[in-house]
């Protein structure tokens, strides 16, 4: 149990934003499995400002849905607090700030990890934010640019100074993109240097995994980002090796057809049929990914159009139910 500013969670596992997946249904499933606090997709502040309908679906919400993050990117003043301003009509419990995005359309803007390289212009735009926002205000940020530009000690330092409430951090630079080895160490240095909690990201795939990096970094909670894509589990595992040191089995294939089918269910209930079944083509994907003799399978449900033909295709994974699906092994 942590606090974030006045937000008291039980659980120290989150579900991180990501861009295409963390919408309203896939948080509801991995609530369901022991994600307390989960995060909506980044949102440009830019759009925000438009008020545009897929936005709008971004930042949707239900009281199921709580407590509930909104992650926002930017780096104008302006559009910054024209984003605050639209969000004051909308419930939620944290508002946290990307400076961790690495991915080149966001960077050449000056936006996500490129504020890494302008400490202090990032700390007047924290500072913006903590004063426009009565909810707690977080930050995610990276080790750093690059190897020789490892800074991520001060920069929790100064967001600190700006009066955010927690730091989340992904040990690898922005050159790394999500490859490459997890820097524990600069994770620990950041934890050391700050008293406001901090949360550890990357390589979050397994319970072994989860307790590496709480071992090496001290750190408060772990954001659980691509290791709960078609693993909504993932929450429910770390959770049961952290308190009794014992891995649970993959969930059956009777499981798996459960749990797909009811998210494909909440997505065309958000979505509408037609969009809702383009959504949940890539989750088919990801929840099937491993199972032996699947291709056919997933061919025909990237084609698929209507509920009624993607529910079929996922009850026809049964045929596969004499593969014995092993133990988790704590390997990606």
């Amino acid at each position: 149990m942590f606090n974030i500013g006045t937000l008291q969670l039980q659980s120290s596992l989150i579900l991180a934003p990501m861009a295409g997946v963390s919408d309203l249904p896939f948080r509801l499933i991995t609530r369901r499995f022991g994600a307390e606090l989960a995060f909506t997709e980044m949102l440009n502040c830019r759009s925000l400002g438009l008020k545009s309908r897929r936005t709008k679906q971004m930042i949707a919400s239900n009281e199921q849905d709580r407590p509930l993050g909104v992650q926002i990117l930017g780096s104008e003043p302006y559009y910054i607090k024209r984003a605050i301003e639209v969000l004051q009509s909308y419930s939620f419990d944290i508002l946290d700030f990307n400076a961790a995005c690495p991915e080149k359309k966001v960077t050449r803007r000056g936006e996500g990890a490129a504020l890494l390289l302008e400490p202090k212009k990032l700390q007047r735009i924290l500072e913006l934010v903590v004063q426009a926002v009565s909810k707690p205000v977080t930050v995610k940020i990276r080790t750093g640019w690059d190897n020789l530009s490892i800074n991520a000690p001060e920069v929790a330092q100064m967001a600190e100074d700006a009066g955010v409430k927690a730091i989340f951090i992904h040990g690898r630079t922005k050159q790394q993109l999500y490859s490459g080895e997890v820097d524990y160490q600069t994770i620990r240095q950041v934890k050391r240097a700050v008293k406001i909690p901090v949360i550890g990201s990357g390589n979050i795939f397994s319970g072994p995994l989860a307790k590496r990096m709480f071992e090496e970094t001290g750190c408060d909670g772990i954001l659980i980002a691509r290791g709960s894509l078609g693993n909504p589990w993932i929450f429910r595992s770390i959770s049961t090796y952290l308190k009794e040191g014992r891995q649970q089995p993959l969930p059956s294939f009777l499981e798996v057809i459960r749990i797909m089918k009811e998210h494909l269910r909440l997505c065309v209930e958000f979505f509408g049929e037609k969009y809702g079944v383009i959504i949940y083509r890539k989750f088919f994907g990801w929840y099937t990914k491993g199972f032996p003799k699947i291709r056919p399978l997933r061919q025909l449900a990237t084609g698929a159009t209507t509920l009624q033909e993607l529910e079929k295709i996922i009850s026809s994974i049964l045929v596969l139910e004499n593969y014995q699906r092993p133990i988790m092994s704590g390997v990606k």
